[in-house]
């Protein structure tokens, strides 16, 4: 009898045991799946209320600000391409033809001024080194006898027919000499030490400027002539924007406005120049006015190539509004929206979702016209709302 007592209170023993290994099991379950202080955040936001942690605003790298001053400018848009003066560009050609002796140009390729570029040969150029040494030899003579002819028609020796006669040859020979020695400059022959030694068939073509070769339309063995085109230079040290706006928009555009512009290769990065000349004359078919624009930054010389293209915003008028980032603003169903701060706690921060209007706009911030609708000093969240009002 007393051996099943103690069977009996054994088992009652092992089924209170039981009962609170359960419901330890049970308490572990329910910390298990208590939602965490994000979920919690999460399932609290209402329609135009946004709840967010320290954590969450922190790991997303978002950012507040406020309203502020910004310089809106009215633009007048322009398009147009890089080139250089004039006095940047050269076009070789020769005063007289010849058959191509010797080149050894690329495009691209850079020369300096002086710099040889290609040689000519014609037998057409001894023809000149020999009529101006001969002009030269007989010049001494004439003159000789010229001053002999005057001093005896000064004596009534001689007749004034042979003095005049003499006068007239020594005359007519150094003009014709000074005309030689003027041509042969041209071919590149200094006149003054041309001997019987050293006359030559072959000229040389030097650069008359440093720059880059941009054509070359001539081969060794060809002929040149007189004008033709041989090769093309530019020196881009000083590059210019050459724009062209509408008729309607000449009124807006004077010396000294700034421009802002990109270019094909890289729309991404904006470059700034200012107004240096405006054209006087309209196209009259195409309706349209050229602008001469100056780098403001000519270290930036390097970086563009004549004939690139470029679009460009000519800056006029300018108004300081209260502005916006533009990331600060999202678009949805054809209205702008904001997160406005409206709570911020040890936990995290509470922003409201209101609606913006906006005015002027340039790459960085948007005009806020609205702006009596928030309090004084009121903070937005400028970066990372685009998600949060999305979703």
């Amino acid at each position: 009898m007393k051996n099943f007592y103690k069977i009996q209170m054994l088992k009652h023993l092992a089924g209170i045991i039981a009962l609170a290994f359960f419901i330890s099991l049970a308490s572990c379950s329910s910390k298990t799946d208590q939602p965490s202080i994000d979920e919690i955040s999460a399932d609290s936001n209402t329609e135009n209320g946004i709840d967010l942690t320290n954590n969450q605003f922190e790991s997303s790298q978002m950012k507040l600000g406020k309203l502020e001053m910004r310089d809106f400018h009215q633009i007048v848009k322009a398009n147009g391409m890089f080139d250089v003066p004039p006095e940047n560009k050269a076009t070789i050609s020769t005063y007289f033809g010849g058959t191509v002796k010797s080149i050894h140009l690329l495009p691209g390729e850079e020369v300096k001024m002086g710099q040889l570029l290609f040689t000519l040969e014609n037998p057409d150029y001894v023809q000149l080194q020999q009529d101006y040494l001969e002009a030269k030899g007989k010049l001494a003579f004439l003159k000789s006898d010229y001053e002999r002819q005057k001093n005896l028609f000064k004596d009534n020796v001689t007749s004034q027919k042979n003095y005049l006669q003499a006068e007239s040859d020594f005359i007519v020979t150094q003009v014709k000499l000074e005309s030689l020695s003027k041509k042969l400059n041209l071919m590149g022959i200094n006149s003054n030490e041309l001997s019987i030694e050293n006359i030559r068939t072959i000229i040389t073509i030097n650069s008359p400027i440093s720059g880059f070769v941009t054509a070359v339309n001539i081969t060794k063995g060809a002929f040149l002539n007189p004008s033709q085109t041989a090769i093309s230079i530019v020196d881009a040290d000083h590059m210019h924007l050459e724009l062209n706006i509408f008729e309607k928009d000449l009124t807006k555009v004077r010396v000294g406005q700034s421009i802002q512009f990109r270019i094909q290769e890289d729309r991404s990065q904006l470059y700034n120049a200012y107004v240096h000349l405006v054209n006087k004359t309209v196209d009259p078919e195409k309706r349209i006015i050229g602008i001469h624009g100056h780098l403001s930054d000519e270290n930036l010389d390097s970086k563009f190539k004549p004939g690139m293209y470029v679009e460009a915003d000519i800056l006029t008028t300018s108004e300081s509004k209260f502005a916006l980032p533009k990331e600060a603003l999202v678009e949805a169903e054809g209205k702008y929206y904001v997160l406005v701060l409206s709570n911020k706690s040890d936990e995290g921060f509470s922003f409201e979702k209101m609606e913006v209007e906006t005015g002027l706009s340039n790459n960085e911030f948007v005009e806020i016209l609205n702006i009596d609708d928030f309090k004084e000093n009121s903070q937005f969240l400028i970066k990372g709302a685009f998600n949060l009002i999305t979703e």
